[in-house]
């Protein structure tokens, strides 16, 4: 039987973290999602980050979308969905991340943001953004994603 060594990912309290799951709707394409490639391994993510001081976990998720995607827009206040993921910190230590969704509307992509160069940015249909993205639970959220039945009421749509 394997001892508990203290030092597994099993025996980390979970991190949490916020993302922005960026989209638009577009009268040729219909409704698209906006990915982005992951710094460390240029995997299909959606922006996101850790909480900030001073901002709640929407503000925060929204700031993260300018960040990483150059990404303006109504963001609804309201946790849409969450998703987990196994995140290898930098002394190569795993720590498990629950990720709290908000739904964010995009109204403009700047050209000129934090993080420019340092990763890609797609729009996708959503079952192509959910075949992109690793996490079941945000694959499941992305294949399922319309708009039209969103129980948030953002700014732009009251």
């Amino acid at each position: 039987m394997k001892k508990h060594d203290g030092k597994s990912s099993a025996a980390r309290k979970a991190a949490t973290q916020f993302a922005a799951l960026c989209y638009r709707q577009t009268k040729k394409k219909g409704v698209e999602i906006l990915l982005i490639t992951s710094r460390d391994t240029g995997r299909w993510v959606i922006p996101k980050g850790w909480p900030m001081k001073g901002k709640s976990d929407a503000e925060a998720a929204r700031q993260e979308a300018f960040e990483e995607a150059g990404a303006k827009g109504w963001a609804c206040d309201h946790c849409t969905g969450l998703f987990t993921y196994d995140k290898v910190m930098d002394d190569g230590s795993v720590q498990p991340v629950v990720v709290s969704v908000f739904l964010l509307e995009v109204e403009k992509m700047c050209s000129d943001y934090p993080e420019k160069g340092q990763r890609r940015r797609k729009w996708f249909a959503p079952a192509k953004a959910a075949a992109r993205v690793d996490e079941p639970e945000l694959k499941d959220m992305l294949a399922s994603f319309d708009p039209s039945k969103l129980n948030c009421c953002i700014a732009g749509n009251a």
